[in-house]
C-alpha cells in the first residue's frame, strides 16, 4: 500500500520513560518523527502516550481499557512501542537486595521475564486488533535499548529480549534491538542522552516505512 505523502499521518508512540524522552532534551519519538517527515514527505501529527515508570502490565491494561488510547490507535498510520525495562528493573533491584526469593534468589527474575513475555504477546495482539500491519507502519525497539548485564542478570535479560523479538516476528512487526555504550547514556545511567535517543530513532528508521512508503 502506498499513501500520498501529502496526506497527514497520525503517529502514536507507546511506552515508558524512554518513549517520553526522559534524560535528554529530545527523545527518540520526536527524532523518529523527523525521519518520517524527511524520508516520506508525510505530514505528521504525533501523539506521544509514553508514561514514565510504566510497566508492561500497566500498558496492557491501558490498551484493553483506555478508550481514548484505543481510539487514537485505530486512527494511526504509524505506531512505535517500547516497554518492559521497568518490569526487569524492579526484579533486578530485588535480586541485588537479596529479596528475589526462590532457589539462588532468582524467583523474581524468572517471574519478571515470564511476565514481560506474556504481556508483550498480549500487547501486540491488542495493537494488531486495532491496526493491521498491512496498513500501518508498526515498529518496536523492544525494551527501548538493551542494558549491559552479565552473569545471572545477563542471562535473564537475554531471555527477555529473545522473547520480545519472537513476539514481534510472529506478527511481522520489524524490531530493532538497540545497544548503547556509555556515551549514549545520561548521567542517571538508566535513560539515554540525546546521542542515545538519536541512535534509537536511527535504528527504527533503518527498518524502512513499509507498507505505507518504500524506504
Amino acid at each position: 500500500m502506498t499513501t500520498d505523502p501529502r496526506d497527514r499521518w497520525d503517529y502514536v508512540a507507546l511506552g515508558d520513560s524512554l518513549a517520553a524522552g526522559v534524560g535528554a532534551r529530545r527523545g527518540y519519538v520526536s527524532r523518529y518523527a523527523e525521519h518520517l517527515r524527511g524520508d516520506t514527505g508525510a505530514r505528521l501529527r504525533v501523539v506521544n502516550l509514553g508514561q514514565s515508570g510504566q510497566t508492561s502490565s500497566q500498558l496492557l491494561h491501558a490498551l484493553r481499557n483506555d478508550q481514548t488510547m484505543r481510539d487514537v490507535l485505530r486512527r494511526a498510520e504509524v505506531v512505535t512501542l517500547n516497554i518492559g525495562l521497568n518490569d526487569l528493573g524492579q526484579a533486578e533491584s530485588s535480586y541485588e537486595n537479596g529479596t528475589c526469593g526462590g532457589p539462588q534468589n532468582e524467583a523474581c527474575l524468572r517471574e519478571g521475564v515470564k511476565r514481560v513475555e506474556r504481556n508483550w504477546g498480549a500487547i501486540i495482539e491488542e495493537i494488531s486488533s486495532l491496526r493491521s500491519t498491512d496498513q500501518t507502519i508498526i515498529r518496536t525497539a523492544g525494551l527501548g535499548y538493551t542494558p549491559r548485564a552479565r552473569g545471572v542478570l545477563g542471562r535473564y535479560l537475554g531471555k527477555a529480549t529473545r522473547d520480545i523479538a519472537a513476539a514481534a516476528a510472529a506478527r511481522s512487526i520489524p524490531y530493532a534491538e538497540v545497544h548503547l555504550g556509555s556515551k549514549g547514556m545520561s548521567e542517571d545511567g538508566i535513560h539515554p542522552n540525546d546521542k542515545g535517543y538519536r541512535t534509537v530513532a536511527d535504528r527504527l528508521s533503518d527498518l524502512g516505512y513499509e507498507p505505507l512508503s518504500p524506504h
